[in-house]
Parts: structure tokens; C-alpha cells; sequence
């Protein structure tokens, strides 16, 4: 089963949890929107492909407040599995939140 989350807090505990850290990637086209991500552990660490000291994969860490603001304007929800005992499923996907979101 999946739930949606909207709310910031619970989005940055869940991200925290699984040691997720907020980033955001180029835009693909002039004009468009910046990608957000969420990237985990070794991959927000990892320099392999860090040309530049500051860009994990072609994204930038930022804030949480910087991320929020980009998500909001967006108007996305973050679609996860629900939680298990013993298992942090860092799955994750965005979804628009007009399309039948809970904001609970």
C-alpha cells in the first residue's frame, strides 16, 4: 500500500529517516521548473561524478526551505510505501496533489 504525503514535516521526517537529503536538478528547458529529488546516503556523499564541488549528479543540495518552496509552487504530494516494522522503503514518487491527495 502507498499514502501520499503533503505536509513538511512529516516529508522531512520520513526523508530523514532514511537519510534523505533535498536537492534539486537543472531544468530541461528554458523556462521550465527545477527537478526535485530526494537522494539517500552514499549518493548525496558521493563525488564520482562531482565535477564542479558543489553538484551531486547534475543536482544541487539545498535546504528544506528551498526544497518546500519548489514543491509547493509545484503543488505536488510525495507518494510513499507505507511503513513496515524493521524496513525503511526509500521509495518515493511525486504526484500532483489535486489528483485526489489527503492533506490530513
Amino acid at each position: 500500500m502507498t499514502q501520499i504525503l503533503t505536509q513538511h514535516d512529516e516529508i522531512r521526517q520520513w526523508a530523514i529517516a532514511r537519510t534523505g537529503n533535498p536537492a534539486l536538478g537543472d531544468a530541461p528547458a528554458t523556462g521550465a521548473r527545477p527537478i526535485l529529488r530526494i537522494v539517500f546516503g552514499q549518493e548525496a556523499l558521493n563525488a564520482g561524478e562531482n565535477q564542479y564541488g558543489d553538484r551531486v549528479g547534475g543536482l544541487d543540495l539545498v535546504g528544506w526551505d528551498d526544497w518546500f518552496q519548489e514543491f509547493d509552487s509545484q503543488k505536488l504530494g510525495l507518494l510513499v510505501e507505507e511503513e513496515k516494522p524493521g524496513i525503511l522503503d526509500d521509495y518515493y514518487e511525486f504526484v500532483p496533489r489535486d489528483a485526489g491527495v489527503n492533506e490530513a
